[in-house]
């Protein structure tokens, strides 16, 4: 078989340049289709009816599909009164019952029609191509857009024809068993106890076996409970403390300087308190500690991106780029409501939904998993709070694989004066979902000195 566009505007041609196409294999696609039943299972794999270049062959084939759909038989007769339902007087130009006729005379039997298939699967992607790099083209000469935003969508565009492009296949029990033992015995043997991405806290990872890939995971609590305390505790647990290897960490932070992050990171490496460090008021034996903790975290592979009212198409080019470039293998977001929607047309809510729905996707699109931080209600002051709390925005919680709330009693006015700031307090994690294990409530002790959590059993020690 050969492509129709073979040649055409070559150097040298004075011809238009034909889109990519391949009239036969479309006729052969749809030829076996009629001549054998079960070959519309194995077509519907691979094609859309879009990926027809003729209007005739994509009719042709939309009429297949529907009667397919209706559990009858697709030969010259249905398909002929099936388009003709549809009012089609297009394909009646084309030649009409004849021309469908032909269609099962292009192959001998429906032996090879995957093959024919996937040559439409491939000429159909070329024309998305095309269509892509002309608008990208065309965007580029327009100086009124950023360049950033054309570069994200073009990303995504690229990204949307692959995710279109994944053919649905099954496989039996024979060839995923092997597969499945294997993965077992590996984790068996593996001196790491969780299939994700460990915090350092024991019985949470206990409970989630660590954070795992293509998740995203949502940390919820009122202001002033330590959002961002847990969660810079997590990435200094998984990118500088932990003992099998340092995991490379990505902490995005909208709300807070790179350098105020970095000064409670490194009180809470050297267990210096972090009012000193602010206010200056050191000893000299504490700069020992500090220097040892400034050194330590140093050579860990922790990035830190510092961008205040963060757009969403400038978080996911981020994102992509710390993937490829530094491998990093966890994301954490400081906070969801803070990142800016390209949308402004629409209702806040939706577009804390359009980002909740686009951080799941970058999760699965970069197969690490997405730990974003967001405050939950005015109402849920005092109590403790459950999954309908989340601010905002109820997709967030549809699109979590995971939901975990910061919970603890708050006191008066009057007994905070009574007693020092300084003093530890016990903490709730609350697991209020996860898809893939147990719910339930981890207590975790906040060491305000240095602003960070700790496991209870560690901070016994």
């Amino acid at each position: 078989m050969r492509d129709t566009s073979a040649g055409a505007g070559l150097p040298g041609s004075t011809g238009k340049l034909v889109p990519p196409h391949n009239d036969e294999a479309e006729q052969a696609s749809l030829g076996a289709m009629m001549l054998d039943e079960d070959a519309i299972a194995t077509v519907i794999q691979y094609l859309r009816p879009d990926d027809f270049y003729s209007n005739a062959n994509r009719r042709v084939y939309s009429a297949i599909l529907s009667l397919f759909n209706q559990g009858r038989k697709a030969d010259i007769i249905t398909v002929t009164e099936e388009l003709r339902k549809a009012g089609d007087g297009e394909l009646d130009m084309s030649g009409g019952p004849s021309y469908i006729a032909s269609l099962t005379n292009v192959v001998p039997s429906s032996a090879n029609v995957d093959y024919y298939a996937k040559i439409v699967q491939d000429c159909s992607l070329r024309r998305s191509l095309i269509r892509v790099a002309g608008e990208v083209t065309a965007k580029s000469f327009d100086e009124s857009l950023e360049s950033r935003i054309i570069l994200e969508e073009t990303q995504q565009r690229i990204f949307d024809l692959t995710e279109d492009r994944k053919t649905l296949s099954f496989k039996s029990a024979k060839e995923i068993v092997p597969k499945t033992i294997e993965t077992i015995e590996k984790l068996y043997n593996a001196k790491d106890a969780y299939t994700g991405v460990p915090t350092g806290f024991e019985e949470l990872d206990s409970m989630t076996s660590g954070f795992q890939p293509a998740e995203l995971i949502i940390i919820g609590a009122r202001p002033s409970v330590g959002k961002t305390a847990l969660a810079l505790t997590m990435a200094a647990n998984m990118s500088i403390n932990n003992k099998n290897r340092r995991i490379p960490t990505a902490f995005f932070t909208l709300e807070m300087s790179d350098m105020a992050l970095m000064q409670r990171l490194i009180s809470s490496e050297a267990n210096i308190e972090s009012n000193k460090i602010r206010s200056g008021l050191l000893k000299p034996s504490d700069f020992h500690s500090l220097m040892t903790a400034a050194g330590t975290i140093y050579e860990a592979p922790l990035y830190i991106v510092d961008m205040p009212n963060m757009k969403l198409l400038d978080l996911r080019a981020q994102a992509r780029r710390l993937r490829v470039q530094q491998k990093v293998e966890i994301i954490f977001i400081d906070y969801l409501t803070l990142i800016g929607s390209d949308n402004y047309q629409l209702a806040r809510h939706e577009q804390i939904a359009e980002i909740s729905r686009s951080l799941k996707s970058l999760a699965r699109e970069l197969n690490i998993p997405i730990v974003a931080l967001s405050q939950v209600r005015r109402d849920a002051e005092g109590k403790r709070p459950n999954l309908s709390d989340i601010r905002e925005s109820g997709s967030i919680e549809q699109d979590a694989d995971v939901v975990m709330f910061l919970h603890r009693e708050r006191e008066s006015d009057k007994k905070k004066t009574e007693r020092e700031s300084s003093e530890d307090a016990r903490t709730e994690l609350i697991i209020a979902k996860q898809r893939n294990g147990p719910v339930g409530t981890v207590e975790i002790v906040f060491l305000p000195r240095f602003t960070k959590f700790a496991s209870l059993s560690r901070e016994h020690q």
